[in-house]
């Protein structure tokens, strides 16, 4: 195993060991000048200390302390201290999974990972004060960040208690939902459509470095057939039916949690008891966003 660092998350060609484009422009996610994660940085500069002449030394004064006294009076006033983010605290995180626990969520590996995962890192700056509010919220690209507990309901139905190897995430988003699956699963697969949703991901994730999670731009629809099969596959988008492809990509025993349907939709999981067996059960109503073909 090499021991030289890799850039994180990595791609699927990066899994395969594809080398990068020779001279390839930088990304969307390069030559972003602020993300919600830097925008709060402190850039400003230290100024330097130019000597000041003097000219003239008050009577009783030595040149050298006159000198000493204007440089004092040239240099600016030290900047105010940044305030510290309120949302940091770990404790804006443990009321938010107190109230996921009052709406019946119990699988402590789930409510632990939604504890670890800074929600107010993956939305605008704008947005951040409501990061922790039971609500889905704009992320742009008429696309939305799922309620906390929403996510964490699908997880605890799709691990239903159990150990996953390998997970299939469709509809990344800005990649919360992904880390949250990150620290549940031992592997982690995540597909967007929206090429600049993808970019908002990686940047969003790159300050976490989480090793165990490969995000994909794609048609989440035909799912990730080179990664499969998975234990578990979590949809983020409705549609009137869960696509075959998908169902075909789960293990034997692998279960499948979406919400389905157009206007009324409900969360629906769906087990693969055998090769071309699966078996279905309707959960609580839910509302998401469209799941449509494709890429953009």
């Amino acid at each position: 195993m090499s021991d030289k660092p890799r850039s994180f998350p990595l791609s699927l060609d990066a899994l395969a060991g594809k080398p990068s484009r020779p001279g390839a422009a930088p990304t969307l996610a390069q030559s972003r000048i602020a993300t919600p994660q830097t925008a709060t940085q402190n850039k400003a500069q230290n100024a330097g200390r130019a000597s000041v002449p003097v000219y003239g030394a008050p009577s009783g004064i030595t040149p050298s302390r006159a000198q000493a006294i204007a440089n004092e009076r040239a240099q600016p006033a030290t900047a105010a201290a940044p305030r510290q983010n309120p949302l940091v605290s770990e404790a804006v995180r443990r009321a938010m999974v107190a109230r996921i626990v009052k709406q019946g969520v119990q699988d402590q590996v789930v409510l632990d990972a939604m504890l670890a995962v800074p929600r107010h890192m993956f939305m605008d700056e704008a947005l951040a004060s409501q990061a922790y509010i039971d609500a889905s919220l704009p992320i742009g690209h008429q696309q939305t960040i799922s309620q906390p507990y929403i996510v964490a309901r699908m997880i605890e139905v799709m691990r239903n208690g159990g150990a996953l190897q390998r997970v299939l995430e469709i509809g990344t988003g800005c990649g919360y939902q992904a880390t949250v699956l990150s620290r549940v699963a031992k592997e982690v697969f995540s597909i967007e459509r929206i090429k600049p949703l993808h970019e908002l991901a990686k940047a969003n994730l790159r300050p976490l470095r989480v090793p165990n999670l490969r995000l994909q731009y794609g048609d989440g629809m035909l799912g990730l057939p080179q990664a499969a099969p998975f234990d578990g596959i979590i949809l983020a988008a409705a549609g009137l039916e869960v696509p075959q492809a998908l169902l075909e990509q789960l293990t034997i025993g692998g279960r499948l949690v979406a919400p389905v349907g157009d206007k009324l939709q409900h969360l629906q999981l769906i087990t693969r008891a055998g090769k071309m067996e699966w078996t279905s059960e309707k959960l609580e109503a839910c509302h998401f966003v469209p799941l449509r073909p494709g890429t953009i």
